[in-house]
């Protein structure tokens, strides 16, 4: 089982998807990207990317030595769709592919564009 955290946007995801609800859903179900996984996921975070102008690398800095003083453990992490919504349709200043490849190569975990297609 896979443990994820999600990088939500921090301005529209509880519009776009009401309390990640969606992305509770989809990981439940292995929909989406998260099927991508197989044996199926275990979210154990979800945050916010810091808000714009893309802070994203110190908010998930922050994220990940919380989880490291609190002995959890992540295995992959998802930019959320609501960060696809905001980079398609509300300017999002994120370079997704970008912020993912930066990500990966600091915190030596695989990176995941998306979590669900609701």
């Amino acid at each position: 089982m896979k443990r994820i955290a999600i990088i939500t946007c921090s301005k529209i995801r509880d519009i776009h998807c009401m309390g990640c609800l969606k992305c509770f859903k989809a990981s439940s179900k292995g929909d989406g990207e998260f099927a991508a996984h197989g044996e199926g996921v275990q979210l154990v975070g979800i945050f916010g990317c810091g808000d714009c102008p893309g802070l994203v690398m110190p908010k998930t800095q922050l994220v990940m030595e919380v989880a490291d003083y609190h002995e959890i453990d992540v295995d992959v992490i998802h930019l959320g769709t609501c960060m696809v919504k905001a980079n398609k349709t509300a300017s999002c200043p994120i370079d997704l592919d970008k912020a993912a490849e930066m990500i990966k190569n600091k915190f030596g975990l695989p990176v995941i564009i998306g979590t669900h297609n609701y």
